[in-house]
């Protein structure tokens, strides 16, 4: 089994509604995005899936829509918190249209070098 993986970022500012606390108020972060894919073989040219594609996806269907924005605006956030967690799953969902067939086998999202959170669809 092969696993690769990319990392992107991308700013944004966002609220937690009815968080209770600092997170309620308007404040932003450089988050960092790290997404794998599975495969249980390699192609013709010995690999599993191209970095510069799985990059030149998460660019322009999700980073391009997220970078510099206020997630709040932004469907499915506007209804949705935009909690690390929810961005995570927006961001697979995201994929998993962009990329049929292709295994996602998790997103993490980072709100700073020490806060993440891990997606894993397969559980």
């Amino acid at each position: 089994m092969y696993e690769v993986t990319v990392l992107r970022h991308f700013d944004a500012a966002h609220s937690l509604r009815l968080y209770g606390g600092k997170c309620e108020k308007l404040h932003g972060h450089r988050y960092q995005v790290a997404v794998s894919v599975r495969s249980e073989s390699l192609d013709e040219i010995g690999l599993a899936f191209d970095f510069t594609e799985l990059k030149r996806i998460l660019d322009e269907k999700i980073i391009a829509r997220l970078d510099h924005s206020y997630l709040n605006d932004i469907p499915p956030f506007d209804t949705v918190n935009p909690s690390a967690e929810n961005i995570a799953t927006f961001i697979y969902q995201e994929l998993k249209k962009a990329l049929p067939g292709v295994r996602i086998s998790k997103v993490q999202v980072w709100e700073s070098p020490d806060a993440w959170v891990t997606y894993c669809p397969e559980g």
